[in-house]
This record gives C-alpha cells, structure tokens and sequence, in this order.
C-alpha cells in the first residue's frame, strides 16, 4: 500500500515553494497541482478570512478576502478528495472566531512540557533550530483548517525562551514569522511577567512607571522585527510563576499595563486564568480549587482594556476527562473571552491511548453562553515525531479543532469522517468501522479511567495510568476524599459552595441529585456507596460495571484495528499503540475496582474477578 501522507491531505505531501509570499500565491499554487477542475480566485480584502465559492460557466470561483481565499480553496479542494459536493452559494463562509489559535509548550532546550510527538519543532539546545519545510508544512495544515495563530512557547516561560523578545532572538524569530505568514498564521509569544527585572529594574510593580517604559520600549522593537506579530501569553501569580499579586496589585492592574504596550501595534494580550492555591494543605476542607478562577476573576468584569483577552480553561479544574463548563464563563460579560482546550492528551491517554476528543466539544459549547467567548486556544499535540502528533490517529483532533474553531456547530462526527476520508483509502465499510471507534474512543477511555467525574486518580506528575490515592495528600487541591462509606466532595451550598457560583438553570441541576447528571455526579456531590443512580445500579456496582466495560470496549476496538488495511507506518505505530492501551485499560479496570472494593466491601454483583 502506498505511504501514506503526514497530514490529512494528500497534495500536503509535496513541499510547497520557499517562494510563495501571499495568501492568494498559495491558494494558487494549491489549487493549481491538486485540483483537477479549473478554479478561478477573486480577492475582495475587506472580507478578511471569510469566503464564499460559485461555479460559473463550468469553472469554480472562490471569492474572499486576502485569507479567505486560502481558506476557500483548503474548503473546496477537501470537497473534491473526499468526494463531497461543493458548498455553493454567495453567503459567505466566516470564522465564529477571530484568534483561532495553537498554544505549544516548547522549551528552547528542545523539550515539550506534556508534549508526546517529540521533541520542538522550534527549538533545540537553546536556540532556534528548525526545518523551514516542516514549518511550511504546519502551517499549510493550520490553514487548510483555517488556524490563524500560534504560539511557539511555552507559558511556563524557562530560560532562555525569555529572549525571544530581545534583541538577539529577534531577527531569527523574524525569520520564523516570514515562514507562516503566506499561509495567514501569525506568531504569538509567551512573556515572562518578571522581565523588566532581568534588566536592571528591582520591580515587576505593573503600577511602576519604569516597568511600564521597559515594556513600551521593548514591544516596539518585537513589533519593529514581526510586525504582524498576535500579540503576548501570559501566565501570571500560577505554578509558582510571577505575576502582579507579589505588589499587591490585581490581574487588571496587570494585564492592562501589558496591553498598552500592546495597543500601539494592534497587539492582543491573551491573559490565562489558570490561576489557584498550588501549595494547599490536603487538610484544609474549605478551601476548594475549582472555585479558584472565579474568585480571582469575576469581580474584575469590565476593568480589562478591550485588547485584553481572558483565557479560560473549559472546566475548573485541569483538562480532565469530564468537568462541567467552568462558571467564569458566565460571569464576566463585559470582557473579553477566549476558550482554553487541550489537544494534548496530558489527562486522555497521552497520544498512546486513543481519544477522539470531537464529542467532548460538542458538550462544551452546548453549555458555553451564546456571544460570550470572542476567541479559541487548543494546547498543542505536535512534535517532532515524523507524523507531528506521535500517535497518527491523534492527527483527527488537530484536524477537527480547526473546523470546530471555525464553526463550533459543525457535527463531531462529520469532522472525523471527513478526516478519515482525507487521510485513509480504505473501502466504506471500514472508512465506517474507523469512524466508529474514534467516535467511540472517548466515551471508553472514561469508563475505564474516570467514570461520574471523578477526577485525579492519575499517577502523579506524569498523568498516565492508575494511582487513586496518588494526589489525595498533594498539595495541588485534587481530593476525591474517599473512604469506607463515601466518595467525593460536596459541592452544593450546604458544602464547599461551588454550584452557587454558576447562574441558573445550571446552580439547580448541578446542586440537585435528582437533576445532576450521573456524569457529573462524583463532581458536584459525595455519595456513599450504596447511592442509587438513575439507572438503577448503586454506585458501586456502577464503578465496577463501567471500569470492566471500558476494558472490554479497549479489547474490542484492538479487534477493529487489526481489520483495517491502514498504510505503513501507521498501521505499526497505532497497533503496538494499541497493546499499550489495552495494558492501561487493564491496570485502570483491576486498580480502580480493587481499590473501592477495598474500601466498601462490595462485591461485584456479577461475579467478576476483583482483587483483594
């Protein structure tokens, strides 16, 4: 079988031209070696990134602006390989979102912090080292899904990535920036909030007018060398990062001085707020770290400049495997907000477990408030591994992100069928068994992992495989306080008080355990073991039951995957992938239902082995 394309479309396999300087010279180039009709472009630039396709007299004609025709053309030649009718119309086509973007956690030293394709496709031994064709090839992958931004590094900003916005990095961060720019990408860089002090200045104060002037002086050269540069990450007062609490000051204070650095050059300032007690007493049972953000941030609404954007993680928690839409989206409706997704699997399976991550977005923006989230970030899967993502099926959530990010309506499984039909030739049937088990994935690696939205039974620090007591006395705030009779917390106003901070309909159906859903309910509630759930089962017996379903689910998807006639590498890659998988369902399943056993004395209704 021929070897198969890096990416999802097959005319990407070919390097594109070092040459190509605009949008529309790409759109061409594209068009041109992989079309196979006659396509004509027509540039109206007030359109921006939106775009609209026709046929006229026999030929397509995609109008659009400088981007939007790139777009189009990605749009239309996608159509034409999967065998898809065009879309025709003069309704434009047109992101929700203006900043679509990609934030990776590369490491100048070359390292990726939860990254599992790799090392840096930027850096190595501290110092820009790249493959200027591999960096046209991700950028034509952003732009045939219409990604717009990303970040090169990592928000935990390590030395000496601060000096990418120094003198000395900046005419080869330029030469980065020239590299995306033809696909419609630009560049955004995290800062280290601190900076000014690596310069003489003894403050960070964002109140002190010389840590003002240093970040007016030093934006201005960064914008002088990338002048279409997005604008600055921040992660500030989290992880033990600095940040503007150190003065006493609040994170508008903050952000604001930064975005007036900005301001002057069309700068965004994208502002994360991941911020907790990362140092708690596992002791202290009043305070809970979910309610964390929106302590921090719900009263500062309408404080931030309007190029201020807050970056809020979907959950209040940490990426795992199921939270509820975090209430911070609720209560600031005079800001500006951005949702923060993980692509990378650091709490699904670490790009060695399969997890189609599609059907998870779908709940989240069903439950995210209409018009109130202005831009989108996904914490990057990529790397230097030969197919970027490590795990060739984790290239279907790269995939599906940027046409989500353009249509957060768009159907999950569409996205993952057009994705399987775009990288795999294989027969309908099995373009369908492949299909199935991605939209399967998710809902089997929670059974056999973290069912009821119980949280943090991960190993510690590395997050891969079973560990239930491992963070219980950490200092991270991640307890599920599970004892003989019980588990879970109390989240209602009679506990820790977190449902009030949701609006209703939500504060009633989360605090109530008639109308929480079973999904949520280890989550929101502390229930003993002999609780019923709405299906029947006691809560025990549900532990067990989805614990064993999910590992046999985990054997049945090995048996679909040995029928399918994927090309090399891929077939030998997801395959030895799989018997690791099958290995963590197993520990998962035996570990987990051992250690509520233990504690409960419940044994299994159906007699299925569990240890003692």
């Amino acid at each position: 079988m021929k070897q198969p394309c890096l990416t999802w479309l097959p005319f990407l396999c070919a390097e594109a031209p070092a040459d190509l300087k605009t949008p529309q010279q790409i759109a061409r180039f594209e068009l041109d070696q992989a079309s196979g009709e006659p396509v004509g472009l027509c540039v109206r630039p007030e359109m921006g990134d939106s775009f609209w396709i026709e046929k006229k007299e026999g030929q397509f004609l995609i109008t659009g602006g400088e981007t939007g025709v790139l777009y189009g053309a990605y749009r239309l030649l996608m159509a034409l390989h999967a065998g898809y009718p065009v879309r025709l119309g003069t309704q434009p086509s047109a992101p929700c979102y203006d900043l679509r973007m990609i934030n990776c956690w590369d490491n100048a030293e070359g390292t990726v912090e939860r990254g599992y394709s790799g090392r840096s496709l930027f850096f190595e031994n501290g110092w820009f080292d790249y493959d200027a064709s591999r960096i046209r090839q991700l950028a034509r992958m952003m732009a045939s899904v219409g990604l717009n931004v990303i970040c090169i590094n990592n928000v935990n900003v390590h030395d000496p990535a601060h000096k990418l916005i120094e003198e000395e990095w900046l005419p080869e961060l330029a030469k980065l920036a020239a590299i995306f720019r033809p696909y419609g990408v630009k560049l955004m860089l995290s800062i280290d909030y601190a900076h000014p002090m690596r310069h003489g200045i003894p403050t960070a104060d964002p109140l002190d007018e010389r840590v003002q002037q240093w970040w007016m002086q030093q934006t201005e050269k960064v914008y002088h060398a990338v002048p279409d540069l997005a604008g600055f990450l921040v992660k500030a007062d989290s992880e033990h990062r600095p940040g503007p609490f150190t003065y006493g000051r609040d994170h508008a204070d903050g952000a604001n001085m930064l975005a007036r650095a900005l301001k002057p050059h069309g700068g965004k300032l994208i502002w994360r707020c991941f911020v907790y007690n990362c140092m708690q007493d596992w002791r202290d049972t009043t305070t809970d770290r979910p309610m964390a953000a929106y302590i921090h941030y719900a009263h500062l609404d309408g404080r931030f400049d309007d190029n201020v954007i807050l970056q809020i993680k979907n959950g209040p928690f940490d990426f795992q495997v199921r939270e509820p839409v975090s209430p911070l989206f609720y209560a600031m409706p005079n800001t500006n907000l951005a949702l923060e997704i993980q692509l990378a699997q650091e709490y699904t399976g670490h790009q060695i477990d399969i997890y189609a991550m599609p059907p998870m977005w779908k709940e989240i923006f069903r439950d995210l408030p209409p018009k109130q989230v202005m831009a989108i970030a996904a914490v990057g899967n990529l790397g230097r591994d030969d197919n970027y993502t490590g795990h060739p099926f984790a290239a279907v959530n790269l995939f599906s992100y940027g046409l989500t990010a353009w249509d957060p309506g768009c159907d999950p499984e569409e996205c993952i069928r057009l994705w399987v039909k775009l990288t795999y030739q294989l027969d309908e049937q099995q373009q369908e068994m492949l299909v199935a088990l991605l939209m399967n994935s998710r809902s089997t690696y929670e059974k056999y992992t973290a069912p009821l939205g119980l949280n943090w039974m991960v190993t510690t620090h590395e997050h891969y495989g079973p560990s239930p007591s491992g963070y219980e006395y950490a200092p991270w705030g991640t307890y599920h306080k599970a004892n003989r009779d019980a588990v879970g917390i109390d989240r209602t106003k009679n506990g820790t008080g977190y449902t009030e901070q949701y609006p209703e309909p939500f504060r009633s159906l989360y605090a109530s355990l008639d109308t929480c859903p079973d999904k949520l309910k280890l989550f929101f509630h502390r229930l003993r073991y002999d609780y019923v759930m709405a299906d029947g089962r006691t809560l025990v017996q549900r532990i067990y039951d989805d614990h064993f379903e999910g590992y046999e689910e985990t054997q049945a998807m090995a048996q679909t995957l040995s029928q399918l006639d994927l090309p090399s590498p891929d077939r030998e890659m997801a395959q030895e992938r799989m018997q690791r998988q099958l290995k963590n369902a197993h520990e998962w399943c035996d570990i987990i239902n051992t250690f509520f056993y233990r504690l409960s004395g419940v044994k299994d209704a159906n007699g299925r082995t569990i240890y003692e």
